[in-house]
């Protein structure tokens, strides 16, 4: 169905497809991948996905894909589940007592949530970068260096023994290439040592963000990465995520609209209720958004 037809079809009722909680609007997402020249596989997929906490129904009835090595914006207002869905990915939310999911999220074709997942493997898969910068309050280098001591990753570099490297060759290699694909490196060469509480904001960000990376994750989650830093900071955050959009899939929750359309391949619009209310590729939903909701969020009508 091409955009034309899809538009002209939904006219007569513009929330029914845009609400991407069934099969077919799944298959109509997956036609505009291809229309806007995308022809990878799912990296993540969700299908009539329920989050309770107690009593409140937080998301409802959620069905996307999320298309490998890209870029994936999650708006709306606030309040509205971008973050609980995001939170879901990882089963992140699974930390919280009251919280209940119901539904599907697969990671590569494998359900998350079914019995006997590993939670810490999962979590080295899909990385997640907080709104807040929180490093470790240790060197630089031991923020990095953690998550790999922590999985066994540099203890247990047989290849690197065998090849006649040491554990802490091993380790410098993993900080430096850590810290160059977050764009840090040049910084904090001369200071691995250096407590990391001492960085800028902007620094400690893409510090948690090497950090994150030193896991050799997949899938990288960030909730709102550059909500608390400057301008200058921020923009380089967002060019971060385009670089690292060529290896990794990513997905970002933003309040700033114009963030997303600067960054995002594609673009998934959460409204009041927890609704899913339309989600294609990024610049038709800036330019020609389906649903008039959506379009009366994004001229500012409302949020």
């Amino acid at each position: 169905m091409s955009e034309t037809q899809s538009t002209t079809a939904s006219a007569d009722s513009t929330e029914q497809a845009p609400q991407t909680t069934t099969g077919e609007t799944i298959e109509e997402t997956r036609s505009e991948w291809t229309e806007y020249g995308f022809d990878g596989q799912a990296k993540l997929t969700a299908e009539g996905l329920d989050v309770f906490y107690g009593d409140d129904h937080a998301i409802k009835d959620v069905s996307m894909e999320i298309p490998e090595q890209s870029v994936t914006a999650l708006i709306g207002p606030s309040g509205c589940g971008k973050s609980t869905f995001l939170r879901c990915l990882n089963r992140m939310n699974d930390r919280i007592n009251s919280a209940r999911v119901e539904g599907s999220v697969s990671l590569d074709g494998a359900e998350i949530y079914q019995e006997g997942v590993n939670l810490v493997e999962l979590r080295k898969r899909v990385g997640m970068v907080f709104q807040s910068p929180n490093p470790f309050p240790k060197s630089i280098r031991d923020n990095i260096s953690y998550g790999p001591r922590k999985h066994g990753d540099i203890e247990t570099g047989w290849l690197a023994r065998l090849l006649g490297r040491s554990d802490e060759a091993v380790e410098e290699e993993l900080v430096e290439r850590s810290l160059k694909q977050a764009a840090l490196w040049s910084e904090v060469e001369d200071r691995l040592d250096d407590n990391a509480l001492g960085l800028s904001g902007g620094q400690q960000q893409r510090l948690c963000i090497a950090r994150a990376l030193a896991t050799d994750p997949e899938v990288i989650l960030m909730d709102e990465p550059a909500s608390a830093l400057d301008p200058i900071a921020t923009a380089k955050i967002e060019d971060l995520i385009d670089d690292l959009s060529e290896e990794y899939t990513v997905v970002i929750v933003t309040h700033n609209m114009q963030q997303a359309a600067r960054i995002s391949d594609q673009t998934a619009v959460f409204l009041t209720g927890g609704q899913l209310v339309e989600y294609g590729n990024t610049d038709r939903i800036f330019e020609d958004p389906r649903s008039q909701r959506v379009e009366d969020y994004i001229s500012g009508k409302f949020g």
